[in-house]
C-alpha cells in the first residue's frame, strides 16, 4: 500500500494516472464547475457529462474558450431533474460518480438517496468526508461527518467512523488515527460526546471498527498539536497525530471545516461515501482546486473499489439515528417536512 499522502496535489496527481473517470455533475453552468471539469478533462483525469441548461453550459464554455464533445452536454428542464438523469447514469453504466456542480444540496441529496431509485446500499449508512489541506500542516486532515448526518448516535457514529478509515486506507494510510472529538479530553457525564467518543474507543479495541487507531474523547487541541497533548498529560497514539477528526455533530463539523478554510487558508475536498457510488459534494462556493482535489478523491474510490468493502455494524441503531430519510439528510439550510423527518 502506497504512503499516506501529504497533499490534495498529490491525490490528484495519482488520480490523474490511472485514467479519466466519467463523471455526471448536476447543474454544471457555472464558470467555477466548468473551469474545474475543463482542467480535469485535459489532465486526462475525467471524461464529464455536464447535465443541466445546454444553452447556458456552451455560453460559459464559449467564452472559457473550451469545446466540450457534444455528447458530453445534457438539456434537463431543472436541477432536479438533472440530480435524476446523473443518478440513472450511474445505475446505467454511462457515469462512475456523481459531482455537486450549482446545485443546492438538498436536492442532488434527494436524488442520491432515494429509497427507490438512488444510490444507497442496502444495509449501510452513507456519510461525508472533507479531506483538509491545512498550510504548514505535515499531512491532510480528515473531517466527518460535517454535510450528512445531523445529530448521530452512538451507532451511527460508529458507521461514520469506519467509511472515513475504509477511505483512508483508499488514499494509502495503513492504519489512520482517528480523534473522536469533544470539548474536553475527560469522560463526562454531563456532556454526551464524551460518552460516545470513550465507547467507540473501547468498541475498536473490540474489532467492531477495524484498521484505524482511536481514541477518545480528545478536544481539537490535543488531537492536532502534540504539545499541547504533553502539558495535559495525554498518553496516546493519536493525541498530536491525528489523520481523522470524527467530530461530535454536523453543525461543529461544519464549522470546523469551514473555519479552518477561510481562517486558516485551507483546502478542502468532499466526498460522500457509503454509496454504491462515490459522490462529490462541495460547496457551492468552493473554488477550482477543491473541486479537482474533489474529483480526484472519488475517482481514486471508484479505481481502487472501496465501494466493495464490507459494511460495519457496531451496534443497534437507535430508531432517532437510524438512516435518515432524503430530506433530513443534509441540515445545511434544509429542514424537512415534519412527517418526513419522523419516517
Amino acid at each position: 500500500m502506497s504512503a499516506q499522502p501529504e497533499s490534495l496535489q498529490h491525490l490528484i496527481d495519482r488520480a490523474s494516472g490511472q485514467g479519466a473517470v466519467r463523471v455526471a455533475v448536476v447543474d454544471a453552468a457555472q464558470p467555477v464547475v466548468l473551469e474545474t471539469l475543463r482542467d480535469a478533462a485535459l489532465a486526462g483525469l475525467a471524461e464529464p457529462r455536464l447535465i443541466g441548461d445546454r444553452a447556458a453550459t456552451l455560453r460559459i464554455c464559449t467564452a472559457m474558450d473550451w469545446t466540450p464533445h457534444s455528447d458530453w452536454i445534457i438539456e434537463a428542464g431543472s436541477d432536479a431533474e438533472a440530480a435524476a438523469i446523473a443518478v440513472l447514469m450511474v445505475h446505467s453504466g454511462d457515469a462512475d460518480l456523481v459531482m455537486k456542480g450549482n446545485v443546492h444540496t438538498d436536492i442532488l441529496m434527494r436524488a442520491v438517496l432515494d429509497s427507490a431509485a438512488g444510490l444507497r446500499l442496502a444495509g449501510r449508512r452513507c456519510s461525508h468526508t472533507f479531506l483538509v489541506d491545512i498550510p504548514g500542516h505535515d499531512r491532510l486532515i480528515g473531517i466527518t461527518d460535517a454535510a450528512i448526518n445531523i445529530a448521530p448516535d452512538l451507532a451511527a457514529k460508529g458507521e461514520i467512523c469506519q467509511n472515513a478509515v475504509d477511505l483512508f486506507h483508499t488514499l494509502g494510510a495503513a492504519e489512520p488515527r482517528v480523534a473522536v472529538l469533544s470539548a474536553v479530553e475527560t469522560v463526562t457525564g454531563g456532556i454526551p460526546s464524551t460518552l460516545d467518543a470513550a465507547c467507540l474507543t473501547l468498541m475498536a479495541r473490540r474489532g467492531q471498527i477495524t484498521g484505524a487507531q482511536i481514541d477518545g474523547p480528545l478536544a481539537f487541541d490535543n488531537a492536532i498539536s502534540k504539545s499541547a497533548a504533553n502539558v495535559k498529560g495525554i498518553l496516546s497514539d493519536v493525541a498530536g497525530r491525528a489523520d481523522i477528526l470524527l467530530v461530535p455533530d454536523l453543525v461543529s463539523g461544519n464549522i470546523l471545516a469551514k473555519a479552518l478554510e477561510y481562517l486558516a487558508g485551507a483546502v478542502a475536498a468532499g466526498v460522500v461515501v457509503g454509496l454504491s457510488a462515490p459522490v462529490v459534494l462541495t460547496s457551492r462556493a468552493d473554488s477550482a482546486p477543491a473541486r479537482m482535489a474533489s474529483l480526484a478523491v472519488a475517482a481514486l474510490m471508484f479505481r481502487q473499489g472501496i465501494l466493495q468493502q464490507a459494511p460495519t455494524s457496531p451496534v443497534e441503531s437507535s430508531a432517532a439515528a437510524a438512516p435518515q430519510p432524503e430530506h433530513a439528510c443534509c441540515a445545511l439550510g434544509v429542514t424537512a417536512p415534519p412527517e418526513e423527518a419522523a419516517a
